[in-house]
């Protein structure tokens, strides 16, 4: 009876376990049923909007036969319309297409040659009328920029020496220290009688105060060859990259101008190593900033434009020996590039033209004069200055000089 009982037990199991899964089985195949009818029914959507499609290409296709049919006709009634109208215009007027053609190219040339001829006589007169007077400032100019740029300013820089035995050492076996500092300094190394003391000679300022540190620096290392000479130079220019930076930050925050190009700013810091007349010229900018600013608040101008203009307005100044042109022009095209304000950038082209188009560009101008005119700021003796002010005197301007005067105290006590 136990194992009747016991596999009457496993038998019932079994049989459960066996209707489980054919249930699971059922519903398997009724969802796959299910999943087959769902996809037929979109296979059917599919089929409708595919033959619906069919029905519309095949609609347009007999649409557009139709229209290049119709555009052909239309274009075969056209010209024949065209080749009629020719042929009647040809019978009216009794001239055929060639040659109504050669007619007009002919009275064409004929008048174009006449305003040519009429163009060519008026830009010869008005060459000859321009001529001299264009040959006058061609010629005023190159005085100008020659005795501006080579003759007004200092050339050489004198480096002191411990002793006279440093310049041999400086020239080196065969000549090899003096030509390998000359060549990686662009400067001229002159060695003379002179006591204790190296002349370097370029008319690059920054050129020279690398070649004068690199010397200093050589001099006392007292290791001078043609190696240790690059790596001084290599130091001297970027303690001279550093210096030039720092100078144009400092001026432009001592002036109060700000969102200036980096390129500006160094720039800037350039004209420190620049002279004109014995006259720094970083600080002459500076100065004429101050001025411009208070001159500008006493008329009613633009103070921040005429600043700036005073600041940036000799800027060509630190590349006129390394580009063609006037340093005012020079200064406006670097400006107007690095995106500075075109008021600015007028007064900086303008500053030495007889005709301003603005108000700052003529206080700029002023403060220009008044800066480089005033004693002491440049190499002049003190008879020629009160030969200027006699002159000025006779002349009625004693007034304007006594105003230049008394904004420059102003500007000074300012500063």
């Amino acid at each position: 009876k136990e194992e009747a009982l016991k596999f009457r037990t496993d038998a019932e199991a079994e049989i459960r376990e066996r209707r489980s899964e054919v249930q699971r089985t059922e519903q398997r195949i009724a969802n796959r049923q299910e999943n087959v009818e769902r996809r037929a029914t979109n296979l059917e959507r599919r089929e409708r909007k595919l033959s619906d499609k069919e029905k519309t290409v095949s609609e347009l296709e007999h649409s557009l036969t139709e229209l290049k049919e119709m555009k052909q006709e239309h274009k075969q009634q056209q010209d024949a319309m065209r080749s009629e109208q020719l042929t009647k215009l040809e019978e009216i007027g009794q001239l055929s297409m060639s040659d109504a053609r050669n007619e007009l190219m002919y009275s064409a040339e004929q008048e174009i040659e006449h305003d040519l001829a009429i163009r060519y006589r008026d830009f010869e007169e008005q060459a000859r009328a321009e001529a001299n007077e264009k040959a006058r400032n061609i010629l005023a100019l190159a005085i100008h920029r020659f005795a501006a740029d080579v003759v007004s300013e200092a050339t050489v820089t004198t480096v002191q020496l411990p002793s006279d035995d440093m310049k041999g050492r400086l020239i080196g076996r065969e000549g090899r220290n003096i030509r390998a500092i000359e060549k990686a300094t662009g400067v001229d190394l002159i060695i003379d009688d002179t006591p204790e003391a190296v002349t370097l000679s370029c008319f690059d300022p920054v050129r020279r105060e690398i070649a004068r540190l690199a010397v200093t620096n050589l001099v006392s290392d007292g290791r001078i060859h043609p190696a240790r000479i690059e790596e001084m130079v290599g130091r001297s220019e970027k303690e001279v990259s550093e210096l030039i930076w720092k100078s144009g930050e400092e001026a432009a925050l001592e002036v109060g101008v700000r969102g200036l190009h980096p390129d500006i700013v160094r720039l800037l810091g350039r004209l420190k190593y620049r002279y004109s007349y014995g006259e720094n010229v970083l600080q002459h900018s500076i100065e004429v900033a101050h001025l411009s600013s208070m001159i500008a608040s006493e008329v009613g101008a633009n103070v921040k434009v005429a600043m700036a203009g005073g600041l940036l307005h000799d800027l060509g100044k630190a590349l006129s020996h390394e580009v063609e042109g006037p340093h005012a022009e020079i200064g406006a095209d670097i400006a107007s590039k690095h995106s500075v304000a075109k008021a600015v950038c007028t007064c900086i082209a303008e500053h030495h033209d007889d005709v301003m188009s603005s108000t700052e560009a003529f206080i700029v101008s002023a403060a220009d004069a008044i800066s480089a005119a005033r004693p002491g700021s440049r190499r002049d003796t003190a008879e020629n200055y009160i030969k200027r002010l006699q002159a000025w005197k006779k002349s009625g301007a004693h007034l304007t000089a006594w105003r230049s005067a008394t904004l420059f105290r102003r500007a000074a006590k300012c500063a």
